[in-house]
């Protein structure tokens, strides 16, 4: 969407108050500013996911540890797959992991897709798999995809 901006030049008021237009509004020069290009497309707001799944009680520092240096191939995939804002919060008394994250591309099935063929991140998903248990019935791994290793859950409430 384009805006509009008006070109004027500002000059101080002879009292000190505030800043007047130098050009009479009937004079004023309109010029339409285009916003960065996306390929045609307008920028994709994001839909924001949400996920849970429990961690082993005996493999709590094994996965914060893996988690405090990421391999960059997978970290690269990731945000080559559209995904922004990405967090995973642990509850220590329920052994529970929460994961959200903003998907801002124009193809979840395809990107997740991509993100699948990566043999660093299947690597990576073998590695922390082995860490958690499923919460949903029939999950086999993340690598597997449907039925989901991480339990979709409903937001109920996000304010901005």
């Amino acid at each position: 969407m384009s805006q509009l901006w008006s070109k004027q030049t500002v000059s101080p008021s002879p009292n000190g108050g505030a800043a007047r237009p130098t050009t009479p509004p009937s004079e004023v020069s309109l010029e339409v500013v285009s916003p960065p290009s996306t390929g045609g497309r307008q920028r994709n707001p994001g839909r924001r996911f949400a996920q849970i799944i429990k961690l082993k009680p005996k493999c709590v520092a094994k996965y914060k540890e893996c988690h405090a240096a990421v391999w960059p191939e997978v970290a690269r995939q990731i945000k080559a797959c559209n995904i922004q804002d990405y967090s995973i919060c642990h509850d220590p008394e329920t052994g529970i992991l929460f994961a959200s994250f903003k998907y801002v591309g124009y193809d979840y099935a395809g990107d997740m897709e991509r993100m699948r063929e990566n043999p660093k991140v299947r690597e990576w998903w073998a590695m922390t798999d082995s860490y958690q248990e499923s919460m949903v019935p029939g999950a086999k791994s993340s690598e597997a995809g449907e039925p989901s290793w991480w339990k979709p859950v409903e937001e109920v409430f996000y304010q901005a």
